[in-house]
């Protein structure tokens, strides 16, 4: 009957203190530590072939050059050279193996040849916009590992199935704030590249967190029509009301809003649209006219704000007439943050909250020319908005408050 051997733990193995002082006597440089062939590298290998013997011990039911091995139906058969990379690089051990063919050594799977760790590296670093050559060239002289360009696009491959389902996934039915902005990207199609819009939405969720929903690529540059689609997949994917929706100055936004979201009150960004009025204003008035205009849009009531815009038309409107009947045409979706106390006007006066994830997406995009297909582009939004959004942890400010106001605004809308 085959004795069984006691499992023996990873420390058992671990180097003895002379043999550890005898390697750190070696080192003269930072290299002779962290290099290829350094300390640590020597080490780990020595750990691990020890571990692997200890495995296939334990696995045959003796050890090596006993007596019970004899005739035993299996027995040692040499080493095989395996390849595995670690944080500190990429190290050569030598796999002992059974002449059976049924070893399968359990330890290896903590260092199989493509880590998680590293995958893990490749993904933050492709997040940040790095190209897979750039990638390839960083690992090779951080970490010492050969890694080809083509290796790097098979585990960002790997990405693919959980973009598919971050888009997909079910949301919650109230949002009572979303944002509502497309940014462009440079995509190739059928053999030209074109500027594309990723229309992108921001949704505040009733703890008062921030989510992006969902990335759709429309076929060109932004458009209303493209809006409803994306608002109908919002609805598709669960969501049943919300309560306030911040856009830019797009034409016929509103209209596709109301046709899937008919309750949403929508608020017009206010810098959008000031930006929007300036183009008509001569630059030597600018100054002068800004000063009236923001005691429109700075006004306490919106009472106040409407006298005050009526005197700046009866100032500038002989002048500028398109600028003034910009402001004049928009006012009642502009003014609709004078509805609400400080708290909320602060948060909805501006789309700055979903800008400012878009300043963020820009600095990971502008290394890429061009997109090859709109599944490299969704790959990398994907990873850039996991790595934006994991700071992303506390409620918004004064969220407590504000939902109390909601709560009394939105009266019988926060059940459905």
């Amino acid at each position: 009957m085959t004795k069984q051997k006691k499992s023996q733990s990873p420390q058992e193995y671990m180097p003895s203190a002379e043999t550890v002082q005898a390697e750190l006597g070696k080192v003269q440089s930072m290299d002779d530590f962290f290099g290829k062939e350094g300390v640590f590298a020597r080490l780990f290998a020595s750990t691990l072939e020890q571990m692997l013997e200890g495995e296939l011990s334990e696995h045959l039911g003796y050890e090596p050059y006993e007596a019970a091995g004899r005739n035993s139906g299996n027995n040692r058969n040499g080493h095989y050279t395996k390849k595995v990379r670690t944080s500190t690089g990429q190290t050569s051990i030598q796999v002992p193996r059974d002449r059976n063919g049924a070893f399968e050594p359990q330890v290896l799977a903590k260092y199989a040849g493509n880590t998680n760790e590293l995958e893990e590296k490749v993904l933050a670093m492709y997040a940040r916009g790095l190209s897979t050559r750039d990638i390839a060239g960083t690992l090779a002289e951080l970490y010492g590992v050969d890694i080809s360009a083509t290796t790097i696009s098979t585990i960002t491959e790997k990405v693919w199935p959980l973009v598919e389902a971050w888009q997909s996934r079910p949301l919650a039915r109230i949002y009572p704030i979303v944002y509502l902005d497309a940014i462009h990207i440079k995509l190739r199609r059928e053999g030209r590249v074109a500027n594309t819009a990723v229309y992108n939405v921001l949704g505040v969720d009733m703890e008062g967190h921030r989510d992006i929903l969902g990335h759709w690529l429309g076929d060109g540059g932004e458009g209303a029509n493209f809006w409803l689609s994306v608002l109908t997949d919002l609805q598709n994917r669960g969501v049943a009301d919300i309560f306030l929706a911040c856009i830019d100055g797009l034409n016929g936004f509103s209209e596709a809003i109301r046709a899937v979201f008919p309750q949403t009150q929508v608020q017009r960004c206010v810098i959008h649209q000031i930006r929007s009025s300036l183009k008509y204003v001569s630059w030597t008035d600018h100054k002068a006219f800004v000063a009236d205009l923001k005691r429109v849009y700075r006004a306490a009531t919106r009472d106040e704000a409407q006298l005050n815009l009526e005197q700046l038309g009866q100032r500038w409107g002989t002048k500028y007439p398109m600028a003034i009947r910009s402001w004049q045409t928009n006012w009642p979706e502009v003014s609709t943050f004078f509805d609400y106390p400080a708290e909320i006007r602060r948060i909805i006066y501006t789309t700055n909250s979903v800008e400012s994830y878009h300043r963020q997406l820009r600095k990971v995009m502008k290394t890429k020319a061009a997109f090859p297909t709109p599944e490299a582009a969704r790959k990398l939004l994907y990873l850039a908005t996991q790595r934006v959004t994991r700071g992303w942890t506390a409620p918004i400010r004064d969220w407590a408050k504000i939902l109390n106001q909601l709560a009394i605004r939105f009266e019988g809308r926060f059940e459905l």
